[in-house]
């Protein structure tokens, strides 16, 4: 899609199927559904606008109201919707720092197990990751040691991930050399450098993209607990 851009297409999406190997919870599939869609002239804060918008829409046209219930649970999707720098979850609801995560590598342990429980089940925009979780992104112009992503989180689920993309090819080969690096260190599978890729990212405008999950959406919207419930069958199924 980013080659897309790139060729001079300014705003498009697409509706298309994900594997991820080892993932297997009551809302992660092996095999899932992402909504993706990228614009021009657009940052990860515009983004965020267009998440609301999206969402609001499906809400009153199958609620007529801007709030529904999940799991017993009444959620309100009036705007504008809460946001908390990444930085000040980890001041609020753990013991350690954002800087000390990256460092001790408990990032994404804190991340699942503190912040993510932590966040309510009304809709809440987690902002302004280190860099070192954001490979693909771009940095921010006035504090290069964070990365302009967000995750959005309702009904206590990550329902989508979205970033200023990253335009500089020097740049972003380099990040995928430090993980290679660090995938060689752990001893996990090295891939190769996408370098047709990198040969086009010169040609990138100014552009923000995000991918949402269709499934997760499903289950908020049908006050569905488990994702195998909204699929018409789990790749589980396939190997009985």
């Amino acid at each position: 899609m980013k080659k897309l851009i790139a060729s001079g297409l300014s705003r498009i999406f697409q509706i298309c199927p994900c594997f991820r190997a080892n993932e297997r919870s009551d809302s992660h599939l092996s095999e899932f559904l992402l909504l993706e869609w990228y614009c021009t002239s657009a940052t990860y804060l515009e983004m965020m606008n267009q998440c609301e918008q999206l969402i609001c829409h499906i809400a009153r046209d199958l609620f007529k109201r801007d709030s529904f219930t999940y799991q017993g649970g009444a959620i309100s999707l009036m705007r504008p919707w809460r946001r908390i720098r990444v930085s000040e979850a980890f001041k609020s609801y753990t013991s350690i720092t954002m800087e000390q995560a990256i460092e001790q590598d408990q990032f994404d342990e804190a991340m699942v197990y503190e912040i993510e429980p932590a966040l309510g089940i009304n809709p809440v925009f987690l902002f302004d990751y280190p860099k070192e979780r954001a490979a693909l992104a771009r940095l921010k112009p006035d504090n290069p040691t964070l990365a302009e992503r967000f995750e959005l989180y309702i009904g206590g689920h990550e329902l989508a991930n979205a970033f200023s993309e990253l335009c500089d090819p020097v740049e972003q080969k380099h990040r995928f050399e430090l993980e290679i690096n660090e995938r060689r260190s752990f001893g996990k599978p090295v891939y190769p450098v996408p370098n047709s890729f990198l040969d086009i990212l010169h040609l990138m405008p100014e552009t923000a993209g995000i991918a949402m999950g269709i499934d997760r959406l499903v289950m908020l919207f049908t006050d569905t607990a488990c994702i195998d419930d909204v699929v018409t069958f789990t790749t589980d199924d396939l190997l009985l």
